[in-house]
């Protein structure tokens, strides 16, 4: 947060503020399952929802487009809570016949999709790893450790666009521009 708030203040000043443990644990109360500590301290220091009036009820998931990358953005708890209760399964796993190899768990909670929550990233409170989803694919589990490390990759993503060595993306008026 501190490269964006560096290189895109624009950006950044548009994201609200941290959520509360309040928050918190009316959500994990609703979803039946605990935050993983990771998830909890990103929450409480940046819950990306955005307000009421921004939100389009015709997309799976709403954001701030453009961060991390052009075409997903980060969840905050509301909109991971909807997108976890359209995932999460009675039996635990999605297909309930799979429980080895499963495109879905309900202890992966989504922190970061597309707008059709079509593909994205979660995090495994079991154990804190990252892993991604596209539907169609394969889910991809232990991708990262940890969110330390997925954060450590946005970190260098970020750098090399402040560095002018991306070319997809750079920084212009303070804002993200993907080309």
């Amino acid at each position: 947060m501190s490269l964006l708030r560096e290189h895109a203040p624009a950006d950044h000043a548009d994201l609200p503020g941290p959520a509360t443990e309040q928050m918190l644990a009316a959500a994990e109360e609703r979803m039946g399952v605990s935050l993983h500590g990771d998830l909890r301290t990103w929450l409480l220091q940046n819950n990306l929802d955005l307000p009421e009036e921004d939100v389009d009820d015709e997309v799976a998931c709403c954001g701030f487009d453009g961060f991390p990358d052009e075409g997903s953005f980060f969840l905050g708890i509301r909109a991971m809570e909807r997108l976890y209760a359209n995932r999460s399964m009675p039996g635990g796993f999605d297909p309930p016949d799979q429980p080895d190899n499963p495109f879905w768990r309900n202890e992966w909670i989504p922190f970061l999709s597309d707008q059709d929550g079509w593909r994205g990233k979660f995090i495994d409170v079991r154990d804190g790893r990252v892993g991604s989803w596209f539907v169609g694919d394969p889910t991809v589990t232990g991708e990262y450790e940890s969110m330390a490390q997925y954060f450590d990759s946005v970190a260098e993503t970020l750098t090399r666009i402040a560095e002018g060595s991306s070319p997809v993306c750079r920084f212009t008026e303070g804002r993200l521009f993907w080309s």
